[in-house]
This record gives structure tokens, sequence and C-alpha cells, in this order.
């Protein structure tokens, strides 16, 4: 399947992976339309990329999700894939996390890709085709210290995907879900670093979703190379698996290696300070 023609909105499109994506199947002559809650950035971002849609979205509203959809449509076309990206994180001690935040990654990283695969699933089975890419993590699959909220919206991601792909197995409509490592954007801002493991980067990101529409598959690690080191991992036994995780430095990435003054631009953005 050629993504040229294909219509393909993009939510959390004003920065970061959402804009590599958008930028990646744009150049591939794909009609795209990002959607973000930073109205000023997506405006700005669909102006520099000369898009023929970008508008304000807030994912955990039915009604604006609604409404950006309808708007592409009726501007683009019927949507052929739909990438749920926006998310947002938070670091920290989990027991220690104020409840706001808490309430804040839940409901973008949970509820926003649930409103957005059903409100995204509901006109592509009526049409019988059409595909759905939610953007997960390794963290959908790994637990990471400091990460405990993050890491339970990315295994919700990934759960509540495989469910609905098989709830309508046989009806023409594709879900995906694509599982980055560390990428290099302002969300892992101040973030540490383990021995062994390279960060992604937005680009590698955009490459696999591009790969992923022309090749529908369930279920895509960036890169590749750490879908193979996490399924070794998760064969050994628990405290051998600990054990490496502490000898590679990757619990203390988020916790004691965390640079926690250069995320503070990033948290009042995002309302996870």
């Amino acid at each position: 399947m050629s993504v040229s023609g294909q219509t393909i909105a993009v939510t959390g499109g004003a920065r970061g992976i959402g804009l590599a994506i958008a930028t990646a199947v744009q150049g591939l002559g794909a009609k795209v339309a990002i959607g973000d809650i930073d109205e000023s950035a997506v405006r700005e971002a669909g102006s520099r990329l000369g898009l023929e849609f970008s508008a304000a979205l807030d994912v955990t509203d039915r009604r604006s999700f609604t409404d950006f959809l309808d708007s592409v449509e009726n501007q683009l076309g019927p949507i052929d894939v739909l990438v749920n990206n926006a998310g947002v994180i938070s670091v920290g001690s989990a027991v220690d996390e104020d409840d706001a935040v808490s309430r804040r990654v839940l409901e973008v990283n949970i509820w926003g890709v649930i409103l957005g695969t059903k409100l995204g699933a509901q006109r592509m089975l009526a049409r019988g085709r059409g595909h759905v890419i939610n953007i997960g993590s390794v963290a959908s699959v790994l637990p990471a210290a400091g990460l405990a909220t993050y890491g339970a919206t990315k295994h919700a991601v990934l759960g509540y995907t495989d469910t609905v792909r098989r709830e309508n197995r046989g009806r023409g409509v594709h879900f995906s879900v694509i599982m980055p490592t560390l990428t290099n954007t302002e969300m892992i801002a101040g973030f540490g670093h383990s021995r062994g493991f390279k960060n992604a980067e937005p680009h590698d990101v955009a490459k696999a979703v591009v790969r992923v529409i022309a090749r529908p598959r369930p279920r895509v690690f960036v890169p590749r190379s750490i879908g193979v080191a996490i399924s070794a991992q998760r064969l050994m036994p628990r405290r051998v698996s600990e054990a490496l995780a502490q000898a590679l430095g990757t619990d203390r990435v988020c916790t004691t290696d965390l640079e926690a003054d250069k995320r503070a631009a990033y948290a009042r953005r995002t309302g996870t300070s």
C-alpha cells in the first residue's frame, strides 16, 4: 500500500515524533493533517510544512476530537490513517507523584488513545478500510524506575490496541502499535543514559510508521533490534533480568541520573510538574 495520496491525520503533531511523522508522510505524497493542544505551535508547524490542514486538538475531549476528524474529512477526504501520537510523561517516585499529575498522564496517554481509536475506527469500519496506529513505547512491555505512571499508560495502549484488533479481525481495518525506545525529543529532557543502548531519533519512529502503513503489522519496535533484546530479557529469570538492568544502569536513567532542572519547561507546558 503506497503512502502517496492517502489522507493521514496525526495527533500531537506540533513537535517531536508527531511532527517527524507528518513531515515523512507528506514528503511521500500523503495529504496530511496535524492536531495539537498547543494551537499556536501546530499552526506554525502546519504553515512551515505547507500542510493543507492543522488545528487545535484536545485528545481528551470527545467534542474536540470529533470536530477535528470531521474537519479533516471535510477538507481532505476520508481518513485512511490515524496516528494517535499525542502523549505526555511524568518522572519521579510513583508513590509521591501528585494526583493531578498522575491524572493528566492517564487522561492524555490512555483516554486520548482510546478515544482516538474509537472515533477513528468507527469511520473506518463503516467504509471497510483504514489503519489506526497508536504510539506506545518500550515501556509498553518493560518497567522503568521513575516512569511508573507513564509505563502503566503505555502498557494500556498495547493491551487496548491488541484487543481492538482481535475484536475487528477481518473487517478491513488495521490496528498497530509502534514502540520506540527513548527518543530524542523534549519529552526526555534531563534523562540519563544507560550503557549499551542508543536513543532513537524522531525520524527513526517516522520511518517505522511509514513502513507499517505500507505493510501493516500489529507491533513494531524502534529500533527493531531492541525488540530482540527485550524478548531475550523476558526469557531470563527475574533476578537475572533485574541484575542486568542494574549493571547497565537502566534504573538510573530517570532516577539518580535525572537532571530535573532541565525538565522544568516541559513539565510546565504539559501540566506534569
